[in-house]
C-alpha cells in the first residue's frame, strides 16, 4: 500500500507523470517472485514428510515438482507471468509512461499481508480464534478493494483524464490493453472466490442438531 500509495498520489498527470519507485521496485520485486516460486516448492517437497512421514523417504524431485504444479499451477503461472510478462512491460514497453497505473497496481499487496496471516494462524491450528476472523474480514476488504474493484477504477480514472464515461472507456482503448487488464483480472476474480468460500464456512452458524 505505501509504495503503490506514494507513486499513484503523486502522479497529477496520469500518463506522463514520474515516480522513481514505478521504476526501481521492480527490479527489485522481480528476484523475489522467482525466490518465492522456489521457496514454495521446497515446502511442497518437504510437507509430507514433516506431517507424520519422517520415516520415509522424499518423493522424488520430479514427482514432487509434478504433485506441486497440479496444486499450485496458478500460482506458478502467476509468478512466471509476473516475471517474464509484467516486468519487461514495467521497465521497457511502457518507456517510461503511466507510473500512476503502475503504482495502483503495486496497491494490490496489500492484501498479501492478511493472505500470509490466515496460512500462519491455520498451520498454528488458530483458525478458529477472534483473530482468524478479524484477519478474514480484513483479508476479504483488502482483496476485493485492492485486487477487484481496481481495475473498474483505474478504467474509471482513464476515462475522467480522458473526459469519456466509464462505458467508453474500453472502447477507446487498444485490444490488446483490454485483453492484458482481463488476463490479470481473472486469477483475482478466481481467487475472491475462493476467500469468499472460505469466509462463509467460517462465519456460517453451526448446523443445529436435531434432537
Amino acid at each position: 500500500m505505501g509504495k503503490g500509495g506514494r507513486v499513484s498520489s503523486s502522479c497529477r498527470h496520469l500518463v506522463w507523470d514520474r515516480h522513481w519507485l514505478a521504476g526501481a521496485y521492480p527490479q527489485f520485486a522481480i528476484p523475489y517472485f522467482v525466490y518465492n516460486v522456489y521457496a514454495m516448492f521446497l515446502c511442497h517437497w518437504h510437507c509430507g514428510h514433516v506431517k507424520g512421514h519422517e520415516a520415509g523417504p522424499l518423493p522424488s524431485l520430479q514427482v514432487a515438482a509434478g504433485a506441486y504444479l497440479h496444486k499450485d499451477l496458478l500460482m506458478v503461472l502467476h509468478h512466471a507471468a509476473t516475471v517474464l510478462v509484467c516486468f519487461p512491460v514495467a521497465t521497457l514497453w511502457r518507456q517510461g509512461k503511466g507510473d500512476f497505473f503502475l503504482g495502483c497496481l503495486l496497491m494490490a499487496e496489500l492484501s498479501t499481508p492478511f493472505v500470509c496471516l490466515g496460512k500462519v494462524l491455520i498451520q498454528y491450528k488458530r483458525q478458529h480464534t477472534a483473530l482468524h476472523k478479524l484477519n478474514g474480514v480484513a483479508m476479504l476488504v483488502t482483496f476485493l478493494g485492492c485486487r477487484v474493484l481496481l481495475f473498474p477504477y483505474l478504467y474509471w480514472a482513464y476515462g475522467r483524464h480522458l473526459g469519456v464515461p466509464l462505458l467508453r472507456v474500453p472502447g477507446a482503448l487498444p485490444p490488446a490493453y483490454n485483453a492484458a487488464a482481463a488476463a490479470l483480472l481473472a486469477p483475482q476474480l478466481y481467487w475472491f472466490g475462493l476467500i469468499c468460500r472460505r469466509a462463509w464456512r467460517l462465519f456460517r452458524p453451526p448446523p443445529r442438531h436435531l434432537p
